[in-house]
């Protein structure tokens, strides 16, 4: 009787680069949330403002930083699709004027990687029997699913996340006892900055106490220089 040994499991790889364009959006627009609306914060409230006149700036900002982020992140993503089409656009003119000018580019990128001069040619010529552009874009161009750009999903995750960001400094403001609102407002953003780098490194597979540390101290910076300037000139600061 014979006994066939196990197949060898097969150890699958966790990799975090497909959450690239959503974390960065995410990150970026909650991290803003927090510091923008605290700082704004902090400095009316060292300006000696009142509870209310305060929460009104800060809910001001909230909408404010909401709508500007997801603007100018539809923008400036279109901008990165519109020359990702363009250069596709072009892609495609060669494939159909130059076919063979574009498989020995094609096979040239491989030699450059390593590859013999034989098998850059065959992987080039079964590549391009398949699907040409893609192989292009991917190798040529440097464009994939993973990093295409997606502007409607940028804006939204940054309109989202700087929202979400911007009501943890709010909340802190309705709990905060008269004369302490700039303190109790900036001891609990600069816990949720904190918070915030641990999650979005865990969530990309960072390193956490960088990531952590990174957006702690520039967070913290921000509201602490903003509050002395509003206490500076008793002025409302922005």
């Amino acid at each position: 009787m014979t006994v066939s040994s196990p197949a060898p499991k097969q150890s699958p790889e966790k990799h975090f680069i497909s959450r690239v364009g959503w974390l960065r959006a995410a990150v970026l627009g909650a991290n803003d949330g927090i510091v923008s609306t605290a700082s704004l914060i902090a400095g009316v409230a060292s300006a000696g403002l009142s509870a209310g006149e305060v929460l009104t700036a800060g809910v001001a900002g909230l909408v404010a930083g909401a709508l500007s982020m997801a603007a100018g992140e539809y923008v400036a993503v279109s901008s990165q699709a519109d020359t990702e089409s363009s250069d596709l656009d072009r892609e495609r003119t060669e494939l159909a004027t130059m076919p063979e000018a574009e498989h020995e580019e094609l096979a040239g990128i491989y030699r450059d990687r390593g590859l013999s001069p034989e098998l850059a040619d065959q992987v080039a010529t079964e590549l391009m029997a398949g699907d040409a552009l893609r192989a292009h874009a991917r190798d040529e161009l440097g464009l994939s699913d993973v990093a295409s750009a997606r502007p409607l999903q940028a804006a939204l995750s940054s309109a989202a996340s700087f929202t979400a960001g911007a009501a943890l400094p709010l909340g802190a403001v309705l709990v905060s006892p008269d004369g302490r609102i700039a303190m109790v407002t900036t001891l609990a953003s600069v816990i949720a900055l904190g918070l915030l780098g641990a999650l979005s490194a865990r969530t990309g597979g960072a390193p956490v106490l960088r990531a952590v540390t990174r957006v702690v101290f520039w967070g913290g910076f921000a509201m602490l220089a903003t509050a002395a300037i509003g206490s500076l000139f008793n002025v409302p600061v922005n």
